[in-house]
């Protein structure tokens, strides 16, 4: 039985990949192959990727997908439907409209947001669960994943090392972070970082233990638009076109899937934190933690004693 990791730069950002098993080495290239394959059909940023494909001709006629690409779609739709749920993933063009996080970033014209509002109706991408085909009854609508898909990787990734043996294992997608069986110290929990939403990334503001289980921190630090005294977050309501408005600077989800932790962390991310805290706290399947502007931290009742304050830790 051996133990490897590996690191992979893609989807612009640092995967990290460890495995303990029966040919760890080569447990991790397939993960990477299945990290590659996942990068052509699900990008958004390559013009020859599915997801790209269905931007362009979607409108006119029912376009064929691969399966996992379809399956992601559909989860996506209908937690975009839910009600009072901040995720929409019919959000792109309004991404696109702001640049966040791009140099050509700028506040649009309100009649500019208000034009693409209307293509912002999870209800108008219409699914053939026989066929495998997405269609959308709006031309100039754009499915955006980014906020899900690295969870949804990260599962099938894990399903992977688990169902070729692997005794332990951790997948960091570049944040997401699913872990399973005993950590490389040899003990029984994994210490997983919390991002400190007001340093740079890759500084933890408090270390939670978890098991078999997925820790995702979604939060306003990551892209921030300044402009004439305002600033302007990159997650957004697309109810109103505008970034989003909380107490909240970042919200972690903990899971046993990470496209859970995905899913809540953007589901709830329009809620102030202590809504959020009681909201989560009626789910026995799930943990919160959620730092808020002014730096205070809180988390759900079945957390107490599983965080601590950062310190530098090898597992």
């Amino acid at each position: 039985m051996t133990e490897h990791t590996k690191i992979i730069y893609l989807m612009g950002t640092k995967i990290s990949l460890y495995v303990k098993g029966n040919n760890s080495e080569i447990l991790l290239n397939k993960a990477e192959d299945m990290l590659i394959y996942y990068n052509e059909v699900f990008s958004a940023n390559r013009e020859d990727s599915q997801l790209s494909m269905l931007k362009k001709r979607a409108a006119f006629a029912p376009q064929k997908v691969d399966e996992e690409l379809y399956e992601l779609i559909k989860i996506g739709k209908k937690h975009s439907l839910c009600e009072g749920s901040f995720l929409n993933i019919t959000i792109g063009p309004l991404i696109k409209l702001w640049r966040i996080g791009f140099t050509e970033a700028h506040v649009p014209e309100q009649e500019e947001i208000e034009n693409v509002l209307e293509l912002l109706n999870p209800d108008n991408i219409q699914l053939d669960d026989e066929a495998k085909t997405v269609y959308f009854l709006k031309d100039g609508m754009e499915i955006d994943l980014g906020g899900i898909a690295k969870g949804y990787f990260a599962d099938k990734v894990m399903d992977f090392f688990q169902k070729e043996g692997a005794v332990s294992a951790k997948v960091d997608l570049g944040g997401n972070v699913l872990v399973f069986g005993e950590s490389p110290s040899h003990e029984d929990e994994w210490n997983v970082g919390i991002q400190n939403p007001f340093l740079p990334r890759g500084n933890a503001a408090a270390i939670v233990k978890v098991k078999d289980q997925s820790v995702v921190t979604s939060g306003i630090y990551e892209r921030v638009l300044d402009q004439e005294g305002s600033k302007y977050n990159h997650i957004f309501d697309s109810k109103t076109g505008y970034p989003i408005k909380s107490d909240i600077a970042s919200l972690t989800i903990i899971a046993d899937t990470s496209l859970d932790c995905d899913i809540y962390t953007t589901k709830l991310f329009g809620y102030d934190a202590i809504s959020i805290i009681h909201m989560v706290n009626e789910r026995k399947d799930m943990g919160a933690i959620v730092i808020t502007k002014d730096g205070h931290l809180a988390c759900t009742d079945n957390l107490m004693g599983k965080i601590y304050p950062f310190q530098k830790t090898d597992s």
